[in-house]
């Protein structure tokens, strides 16, 4: 499975961005793809996850009511939807892909399989 994240850019505070993750080659063995985050000096951080079947989504509180997650299956893209980014946001955003089918959502980014290249956001005040 490749991905291919793009959509980052410098915006100022309050203002959206929508990021993408196209997947290609064995997609049939993705079961869920997440959004993560890394700011310099940072670990890195787990922002939510969508079920590539199904409606499951889950984001962190942190970006509950400003971050959304979608899919579409046609296109096999996930998009990560920022609104009223804050500087705290800045980061370098990965999506992943899991392969296993789990009955929790991983957080952890160590059960992610598959990565995406990331895409820099960087938020300015």
């Amino acid at each position: 499975v490749q991905l291919q994240a793009s959509g980052g850019g410098v915006v100022q505070a309050g203002d959206s961005l929508r990021l993408s993750c196209a997947a290609s080659g064995r997609t049939y063995t993705v079961e869920a793809v997440a959004w993560f985050r890394q700011a310099p000096g940072k670990e890195r951080e787990f922002v939510g996850e969508i079920k590539w079947r199904g409606d499951s989504t889950y984001v962190t509180d942190s970006a509950k009511g400003r971050f959304t997650i979608s899919r579409d299956n046609a296109k096999n893209t996930v998009y990560l939807q920022m609104n009223s980014l804050q500087p705290e946001d800045t980061a370098v955003y990965y999506c992943a892909a899991d392969t296993k089918r789990r009955s929790f959502t991983a957080t952890s980014s160590f059960l992610y399989k598959y990565w995406g290249q990331g895409t820099q956001v960087t938020v300015s005040s």
